[in-house]
C-alpha cells in the first residue's frame, strides 16, 4: 500500500499527559472570519470546483478512474494480517472493510491481552498534512456490543477530543448499523473499567444531535475527558443528505476546535462511505484555509485516504456530494466574509 503523506503516532507517541479541556459549546458556531490570503485561496479554489461541478463528466470520469484501482482482495490478505488473525475477526463488522496494518490504531494496553491481538480495533489512522492546522482523522466502524470497551479505550489514549457519527443505530427499522455505545442519559454507563456521563444533549435545526460526554477510568486519579459526540441520522447508508446544510454545520463546529488536542473520530457503519466522504469535505476546505492548494485534487485526496483505509467515499453519489459540500462552504466562506 501506499504510505501516508505524514506518519501516524504509535501508542509510545501518545503521550500521557492530557491536553487542556476545550469546552464545548452547543450554540450555533461561530462565523469564520477570513484573512486576505484565506479569501484569495478560497476565491481561488471555489472558481476550480464550480468549474468542475458544471462538467459532471469530468467528475464521473475521476470517480471511475479512482474505482479502476481499488485495492484486489489478495492485496488485502497481505496488507492486514492482524485484521484477519483469528483471535480478532469478530472484532469487525464487515470482513471487507479492515484496517491495513501499517496505519490501523494500536490499543495498549488493551484488555484482549492474548498476544496474536496485537492491541487491535478497526479502526485507521487518516492523515494528508503534516501541518498543525489541519485536523488529523480516526476513521473507524460502528462498535459492536463486545467493542464498545475498546472503542472508548481509543478514545482516552489517543485523547479524541470530538466523535462525528454519521448513522443511525438501526436503518429503516431493521438493519442494525451500528452499537449503542454512547447513550447514558440515565446515569454513569460502564464499559469494564471506563465509565461514561452525559453532561448535556442537544438538537440543531439541521437534524444534528450533539452531546457532551465525560468518559474516564474508574479507578484513575485524573479527570474524566470531555467528548463532543455529533451525530447526523439523517445521512442514508451508501446515500448523500439532501441538503449540505448538516455536513457543513459539523465542519463548522469541528473548526473551533484546536486540530492539535488529537484526532477526531469519524464513523458510519463500515467507517468508509459516509465516514470518508465528510472527511473528504472537512480536509479539503481545512487545507485550503491554510494555503494547501494541493487540496484543490479531490481524486488525490481520496486516492490518499483509499491508501490508509480501504474504499473512503464509497460511491459516485458521495464522491459528487463532496464537491457540492466543498462549493457550498467556499462560497459561504466568501459571503460571511463580504457581509
Amino acid at each position: 500500500m501506499a504510505a501516508s503523506s505524514a506518519s501516524n503516532p504509535s501508542p509510545a507517541d501518545v503521550s500521557s499527559s492530557r491536553p487542556p479541556p476545550f469546552v464545548f459549546s452547543s450554540d450555533s458556531p461561530t462565523r469564520i472570519s477570513l484573512t486576505p490570503d484565506q479569501r484569495k485561496h478560497c476565491s481561488e479554489a471555489l472558481q476550480l470546483f464550480s468549474e468542475k461541478l458544471r462538467t459532471p463528466d469530468q467528475i464521473i470520469q475521476e470517480f471511475a478512474r479512482l474505482q479502476a484501482t481499488r485495492v484486489t482482495p489478495s492485496q488485502m490478505s497481505r496488507s492486514c494480517k492482524v485484521a484477519f488473525d483469528s483471535v480478532n475477526t469478530s472484532k469487525n463488522r464487515y470482513m471487507d472493510v479492515v484496517p491495513f496494518d501499517q496505519n490501523r490504531v494500536i490499543l495498549n494496553p488493551c484488555k484482549d491481552y492474548r498476544p496474536s491481538a496485537k492491541g487491535y480495533i478497526n479502526a485507521s489512522f487518516i492523515t494528508t498534512s503534516s501541518s498543525e492546522s489541519v485536523s488529523r482523522f480516526i476513521a473507524t466502524q460502528g462498535p459492536l456490543p463486545h467493542t464498545y470497551e475498546d472503542f472508548w479505550e481509543m478514545v482516552i489514549q489517543y485523547h479524541c477530543p470530538v466523535i462525528v457519527m454519521l448513522t443511525r443505530l438501526v436503518d429503516n427499522y431493521k438493519t442494525i448499523k451500528c452499537g449503542d455505545y454512547f447513550q447514558a442519559e440515565d446515569g454513569p454507563r460502564d464499559f469494564g473499567n471506563i465509565c461514561l456521563v452525559t453532561k448535556w444533549i442537544r438538537s440543531t435545526d439541521t437534524s444534528l444531535v450533539l452531546r457532551n460526554l465525560e468518559v474516564g477510568y474508574k479507578e484513575s486519579e485524573e479527570p474524566p475527558m470531555s467528548v463532543l459526540h455529533v451525530q447526523y441520522p439523517e445521512w442514508p447508508d451508501h446515500g448523500v443528505p439532501k441538503d449540505t446544510l448538516a455536513v457543513r454545520e459539523i465542519f463548522k463546529r469541528l473548526y473551533q476546535v484546536p486540530s492539535n488536542l488529537g484526532p477526531v473520530v469519524v464513523h458510519c457503519s463500515a467507517g468508509i462511505g459516509r465516514t470518508g466522504t465528510y472527511c473528504a469535505i472537512h480536509n479539503t476546505i481545512q487545507r485550503i484555509l491554510v494555503g494547501d492548494m494541493s487540496a484543490l485534487d479531490l481524486a488525490n485526496t481520496v486516492t490518499s485516504f483509499r491508501s490508509q483505509r480501504v474504499g473512503m467515499v464509497q460511491t459516485k453519489e458521495q464522491y459528487f456530494f463532496c464537491y457540492k459540500a466543498i462549493v457550498d462552504e467556499l462560497e459561504d466562506l466568501i459571503s460571511e466574509g463580504n457581509t
